[in-house]
């Protein structure tokens, strides 16, 4: 059984409020979980000490035991000092998509071609 330490959303439409849990990967996102290590509230200032409560001597157990952190909690746990979150690196990430490209290309061809017309304009 592959066990994942994750999110699991709680609150009102709107008002967001998660717990940290340790489930089975296969249950659903707010379904069964085996045991509740932590919450993260989204609401509070980020310098609030309660807007992330971590139980981590549990969390320590079950990675020990082999569970795996999501992204999310995992960045939590780096910033807890319990576990070490490498850094990603997507250059791809801030280029625009497909579609985009293809106008800035466009939008970039009829400029060329206004100033050749007013160039050739201006010869004559």
């Amino acid at each position: 059984m592959a066990v994942k330490i994750r999110l699991a959303r709680g609150g009102s439409k709107k008002r967001p409020y998660y717990r940290i849990v340790v489930a089975d990967e296969r249950s659903p996102r707010d379904g069964r979980y085996i045991e509740k290590v932590g919450s993260y509230n989204p609401a509070l200032p980020k310098d609030d000490e309660k807007r992330v409560v971590l139980l981590e001597d549990r969390i320590k157990e079950w990675l020990a035991k082999g569970a795996q952190p999501t992204d999310r909690v995992l960045r939590f746990l780096d910033a807890a000092g319990i576990l070490k979150r490498e850094p990603r690196n997507n250059p791809n990430r801030a280029k625009p998509g497909r579609k985009a490209q293809e106008r800035l290309a466009e939008a970039a061809q009829k400029a060329e071609d206004a100033a050749e017309a007013a160039k050739e304009a201006a010869a004559e």
